[in-house]
């Protein structure tokens, strides 16, 4: 049997004239029309070496994909309670903010690059208005109001001790853990060595001017189980 192709009525694959680490090989059928077929990117040490623009051309394969300083963080999709609890989360939030104004609340997929060997995808944030508008790019603001992660056992170990440090370093005024099952939220502010857990009833002041948006954490839980 050739490698060359042609056995068995297969196509034969022709690298293009860059080197083998490209991101796709072209392929040739028998009755000589091309197409495309996505072959994955060199794979760089799991703790170092990835950037932006590696991990824009990663597959839309349904995992988020988030980087910090330079790690690939690769998350799958959700459960159905993750998802209730978050957008239970969001309409609560979402009608808070728009009281509050000045600012819009958004959930992934949505990146939030904070420099190219740092870009996250909270499950929820909340991101200020430029002038009274809504941006087009993370880049036009650079900041944000809160960052919300709700738990899975694929993400916690990332959410409860990676994420803090770089939205600390990165100056996001809170940044909640909400874990459903011990139906709790832990709050990370940017001076906070440790978070601050609560359970019962959560309450978020951001403006000293608007009373604060109140959470009971038993009720929203119940809604989504």
């Amino acid at each position: 049997m050739s490698c060359n192709g042609g056995a068995f009525g297969l196509p034969r694959l022709r690298f293009a004239a860059s080197p083998p680490d490209s991101a796709y090989v072209r392929l040739l059928n028998p009755n000589g029309r091309a197409y495309r077929m996505a072959m994955p990117l060199p794979i760089p040490h799991p703790s170092h070496g990835w950037t932006l623009e590696m991990v824009h051309a990663l597959p839309d394969d349904g995992n988020r994909y988030e980087l910090i300083d330079g790690e690939l963080l690769v998350s799958p999709s959700p459960s159905l309670l993750h998802q209730r609890a978050l957008l239970d989360l969001y309409d609560q939030i979402r009608d808070y903010v728009r009281l509050l104004g000045g600012h819009e609340t958004l959930v992934a997929p949505a990146a939030v690059p904070f420099s190219i060997r740092r870009e996250l995808q909270p499950d929820l944030f909340v991101l200020p208005l430029l002038d009274g508008r809504r941006v087009k790019r993370f880049e036009e603001i650079g900041r944000l109001l809160l960052a919300v992660e709700v738990l899975s056992p694929s993400t916690a170990r990332n959410d409860r001790y990676k994420k803090p440090k770089v939205y600390q370093q990165e100056g996001v005024p809170e940044y909640w853990i909400v874990d459903p099952p011990a139906r709790q939220i832990e709050r990370w502010r940017p001076a906070d060595e440790v978070p601050d857990v609560v359970e019962g009833v959560f309450e978020w002041h951001p403006a000293e001017a608007h009373p604060p948006l109140t959470i009971d954490i038993d009720a929203m839980i119940t809604r989504c189980e």
